[in-house]
This record gives structure tokens, C-alpha cells and sequence, in this order.
């Protein structure tokens, strides 16, 4: 069979149990074993067959999900959780807003902050979206703020939180693609930091151009003993913990794994500290990181079974030498791969969007000499971007479920545009100048 009818049937059986709603990760398994029957099963009844080929798969893909580099998944997952369900992130929100003062729009400030640590932490930018859309927006709606400025805002979290470590994203799709997962989580720090300057630089601008938009209100003053004080103690130790992380890692004293363990033991620390710590706080945590992790074995399951399926059957190399014989330069080709993922979100989520791309996008960027650290972050921006395109985004779409009532789904895009065209420029500057995500891993080196 030739490779475009093979890479076709197997795409396509995919998509088709997706569209009769299988789960992503099980319609990815059931495809990978009917096909490791056929290529990997070798001669014999059908019994032995399935048997044969599902083993040779099954030992491979174990042999994935069982590395010592995944273990950073669950834990910067429970930093997340016990941040939330623990109060911590609370009380750094209350404690940020208040040291902001009378600064104009200040809720749009804290909302990209706050939202951002939040989104990082969980890895999950749907569930920061409707966390957000439901405690932040109707704050924001209250005081008087234009949707623009509050739901705008938390659409753009999203992109921050694919870049600034701790990802929990940035460490799956370094996983996926067998990248150095230390060097791809600081690559994103200045590119990430370049996006958070670009946000707060929109948000000062659409402030001053229509005062109205986020309009001043009475507040209580606070003394700088005061602020010193919440700086001091609701602040200070929850950011310490996330600069703790990226410092062992970007210094080399510890792999992403053990500084993952380092910062998921720093919170339980604080939340002890606190006095926060509770049974109840404990559980939900455990149980809200144990959920995703599970979601992203079955994810690297399927992707690493699926990469060996493309391999065996020819379809990928197939793909790879005819997409190679164009006469294609580098950038066209990575803005078709940009273009193609900005399709997929409409429709999926980030990690199916992985799970489907990765094992074709990366051998493709190997071919046309890509970095692929560079390559990671771009591929990130773009999952993220994807996510809040007008008019399919599915975040607009969460967006919408959890916005104050009487919202339209048009003020939800047209809010959702600046931040995306600042996450599109960040990719053109990543393009021009690739030393942007690169500086900081070559001098951890």
C-alpha cells in the first residue's frame, strides 16, 4: 500500500472515532492496535496475530511512559492544585491587588498574573479560563471594567502559561518529541517574559485611550507597612517557590524532575505554614493532578504508539520525502505547520493536537534543520493561539459558558483579538530573532 493511502486510513479512522465521540487518547489506542496487528503481527491466525503485534507495542510504549522525565507532569500538576484548593493563590491575588494601589485597570493586571501562574501550574488553559471567567469577570463586571478589558485579559493567560516554567504542557511535549526538557522549559522564560510586557504595554494603552473601559474606584488605603507586610508574607514565598524551580533548573543543579518535586514539597511547606493544609485540600489535589496525569500517559501511550505505527507503515518517511522534494523554504514550511495547528484548535484540545502532530511535525522540522528547542516553542505559541481564534476557538467557547449572563459571543472574540495578535507578533519576533527562546539554554550551558 502506498504511504499517502496508509497515513490516510490511519488519520483518517482517527478522526472518525472522534467525530462519534471516543475519547481522544482511546480512539488513538483502538487505531494503533488494529494497525500493530497488521504491521507488526507477522503471519499466522488472527489470534496470534493481534497477540504478537499488540505485545511489540505494548512493550515499546511502557518503555515511554515509564522514564524518569515524566515525573515532572504530576508534580508541577500538585503545585497547581494545592495552590488553588489550599487558598495560597488566593491570598497572592488579594495580596497583589491591594499592593497595586489606585494603578488604572489594575484588575486586568492581576487577572494576566494571577491567571498565568495559575494556568502554568495546572496546565490546563481551559480550566484556568473558566476559573477565572467565573470568579474574576463578574468582579470586574461590578466595578464598572468594558468586556474588552476583562475577558481579554484572561483569554491571553493562556498564552504565558505555555512559556513561563513550570509547564506541565512544555514538559509533556518535551516528552513527545524527546526534546531536553530542562533547556525547553527556560527557553520559554524570555519569550514568555517579552509576551507578559506586551499584555501589560495593550492593557496600559486601551486604559488610556478609554479611561471608561476600566474605570477608577474608591479603595482603601493601604500603609507601606502594610504593603511590606503583604509582599512579605502572601507574595513573596509563592513566587520564591516558582523562581526556586526554574533557578535549579536553568543553573543545572537539579533535572526538571527533582526541582518538580522540590517546588510540589516547597507548597505543601507553605500550606503547613499557613495553617491551610487540610484533609479535604489534600484529597482534591491528589485527585484533580492524578486525573490530568492519567489523561497524559494515555496521550503519550497513544503518541509513541502511533510514531512506531507511521514508522513501520511508511507513512511518515513517506510524507517526510515528498514534503522534503518541493522546492519549499524553511519558514513557508513552518507557517503551513503554524497554519495547520491554528485548524486543529478549533476543533481539539492542546493535547490531542500533540498527540496527533508531533510525531509528524518534528521529524519534518529535523529534515529541514529546524532547532528544535526554537521548534518547541513556536509549536507551543501555536497550540496556545489556536486556542482563541475567532470564531471556532474552543476557549472562546468556555469563555462563553462561564461569562456573566447577557455576553455576546462576538464581544467574547473581539475581546479575545489583541491578545492573540500580540502572541502572533511574539512568533514573528521568535522567527527574526531565534536567539529569543535560545540565549537562556545556551547559557545554561
Amino acid at each position: 500500500m502506498e504511504w499517502y493511502w496508509t497515513l490516510a486510513m490511519l488519520l483518517g479512522a482517527i478522526l472518525a472515532l472522534m467525530a462519534i465521540g471516543m475519547p481522544v487518547a482511546i480512539a488513538f489506542i483502538a487505531v494503533n492496535v488494529t494497525a500493530a496487528a497488521y504491521y507488526l503481527g507477522g503471519r499466522g491466525d488472527f489470534l496470534t496475530v493481534l497477540e504478537r503485534g499488540v505485545g511489540v507495542l505494548a512493550g515499546n510504549a511502557f518503555e515511554s511512559m515509564t522514564t524518569f522525565a515524566l515525573v515532572p507532569i504530576p508534580m508541577f500538576l500538585l503545585m497547581g492544585e494545592l495552590f488553588f484548593h489550599t487558598g495560597l493563590a488566593n491570598r497572592m491575588f488579594n495580596a497583589v491587588e491591594k499592593l497595586m494601589g489606585r494603578v488604572p485597570a489594575r484588575l486586568s493586571y492581576v487577572t494576566v498574573a494571577g491567571g498565568t501562574a495559575f494556568a502554568t501550574l495546572s496546565g490546563s488553559s481551559m480550566g484556568s479560563t473558566a476559573l477565572l471567567g467565573t470568579l474574576m469577570v463578574p468582579e470586574m463586571s461590578k466595578r464598572g471594567y468594558k468586556k474588552h478589558m476583562s475577558i481579554g485579559p484572561i483569554l491571553g493567560t493562556g498564552g504565558l502559561a505555555m512559556l513561563i516554567p513550570p509547564s506541565a504542557l512544555a514538559v509533556l511535549l518535551g516528552t513527545l518529541a524527546e526534546l531536553d526538557i530542562g533547556k525547553l522549559l527556560v527557553a520559554g522564560i524570555m519569550p514568555g517574559l517579552i509576551l507578559a510586557v506586551m499584555y501589560a504595554v495593550l492593557i496600559y494603552v486601551r486604559a488610556k485611550i478609554d479611561p471608561d473601559a476600566a474605570p477608577n474606584y474608591e479603595i482603601e488605603y493601604v500603609s507601606w507597612a502594610t504593603r511590606a507586610r503583604l509582599f512579605t508574607f502572601d507574595v513573596l514565598p509563592m513566587v520564591s517557590i516558582v523562581i526556586g524551580v526554574i533557578m535549579l533548573i536553568m543553573f543545572g543543579i537539579a533535572t526538571p524532575s527533582e526541582a518538580a518535586a522540590f517546588g510540589g514539597l516547597g507548597v505543601i511547606i507553605l500550606a503547613v505554614l499557613y495553617r491551610s493544609l487540610t484533609l479535604q485540600a489534600l484529597w482534591k489535589s491528589l485527585e484533580g493532578a492524578g486525573r490530568v496525569t492519567i489523561v497524559a500517559l494515555l496521550i503519550i501511550f497513544g503518541s509513541s504508539t502511533f510514531s512506531q505505527i507511521l514508522s513501520f507503515s511508511g507513512g511518515s518517511n513517506g510524507l517526510i520525502e515528498w514534503v522534503t522534494g518541493f522546492d519549499v523554504a524553511p519558514i513557508v514550511m513552518l507557517l503551513i505547520m503554524f497554519g495547520i495547528l491554528m485548524i486543529l484548535g478549533m476543533f481539539m484540545d492542546q493535547l490531542s493536537m500533540m498527540l496527533l502532530t508531533v510525531p509528524i511535525f518534528f521529524p519534518l522540522a529535523i529534515s529541514y534543520g529546524f532547532d528544535l528547542i526554537w521548534f518547541g516553542v513556536i509549536i507551543l505559541l501555536a497550540l496556545e493561539i489556536s486556542f482563541t481564534t475567532p470564531p471556532f476557538g474552543l476557549l472562546l467557547f468556555v469563555m462563553q459558558g462561564v461569562a456573566p449572563p447577557g455576553t455576546k459571543f462576538s464581544e467574547i472574540c473581539i475581546a479575545a483579538i489583541p491578545f492573540m495578535l500580540c502572541a502572533m507578533a511574539l512568533v514573528a519576533l521568535l522567527i527574526v530573532w531565534p536567539d529569543l527562546a535560545l540565549w537562556l539554554p545556551n547559557l545554561a550551558d
